[in-house]
């Protein structure tokens, strides 16, 4: 487990969030489907609801959105159960509309924001400014954007922004089922873009910072309940958990905000 400054002491915390939870029904064998933005602290946050409520959890990753195969909205299509699903808030509100999540089941956890990775050892470039990011895609020889949230803006919004998309597109490739920071690492981007929660901790990238205020895009990463859920109640105990403001210190410390 990844040590984490005053971490245990908030995880402990945790315990006393939902003390009569254990006692309130038989335990339950919970299925949750989450995107990567929020898989850091949902892989800490799991034993302490587990301890505290008596519940296990299968925990299953996948993209919020897009084609690949393993990106969770195509999953639910194809009949995979699940009980809840912790994914950008506005897949939620599509599977919602399609009949796939509950109605009114919505609840935000955190929100996160698109960061830049280069290879470790290579100059972190400048992206303090719009003109600094401009000037980075310009200069960069590769570029790698995940297939979900972060991905679809940079390649539909960022780039048209900034005015550069045909110079930029042709050397930029999208990335299915994998980091992208995992990418950079190798040697196969010079810069790669994706929620700064998913670059964190990948071995061989490192993380160059979040991009200005002026580009950033904000995504909140919010909770459903499946239709056919097995587990509701457990899964709304599992939404309060992480919802808690003992949780605040874990999700702050691996690039997330607590959602208001």
């Amino acid at each position: 487990m990844r040590s984490i400054p005053s971490g245990r002491r908030a995880l402990l915390g945790l315990l006393a969030v939902l003390p009569l939870l254990a006692g309130t029904a038989a335990a339950a064998e919970l299925k949750v489907m989450s995107s990567g933005a929020f898989t850091a602290p949902l892989r800490l946050l799991i034993p302490e609801f587990e301890k505290a409520t008596g519940h296990t959890i299968t925990l299953s990753l996948g993209a919020s959105m897009g084609n690949a195969p393993d990106a969770i909205p195509n999953r639910l299509a194809r009949g995979e159960a699940a009980d809840i699903v912790i994914i950008a808030g506005e897949s939620i509100d599509k599977l919602i509309a399609e009949g796939r999540l509950r109605p009114g089941s919505r609840t935000d956890i955190v929100l996160s924001r698109i960061g830049v990775t280069v290879r470790t050892g290579a100059p972190k470039p400048d992206i303090a400014t719009v003109e600094a990011v401009r000037s980075m895609l310009l200069e960069a020889p590769s570029i790698a954007y995940s297939a979900s949230a972060s991905g679809v803006y940079v390649s539909t919004e960022l780039y048209q922004r900034l005015g550069i998309a045909e110079q930029v597109a042709p050397k930029s490739r999208r990335i299915l089922s994998e980091r992208v920071a995992a990418v950079v690492a190798r040697g196969e981007a010079a810069v790669g873009f994706q929620q700064v929660s998913e670059i964190l901790g990948i071995p061989g990238a490192d993380y160059v910072g979040p991009l200005p205020e002026a580009l950033q895009r904000v995504t909140a990463f919010s909770a459903g309940l499946a239709a056919g859920a097995a587990q509701p109640e457990a899964a709304r105990q599992l939404v309060a958990f992480l919802r808690a403001p003992a949780a605040h210190p874990v999700i702050r410390s691996l690039g997330l905000d607590p959602a208001p």
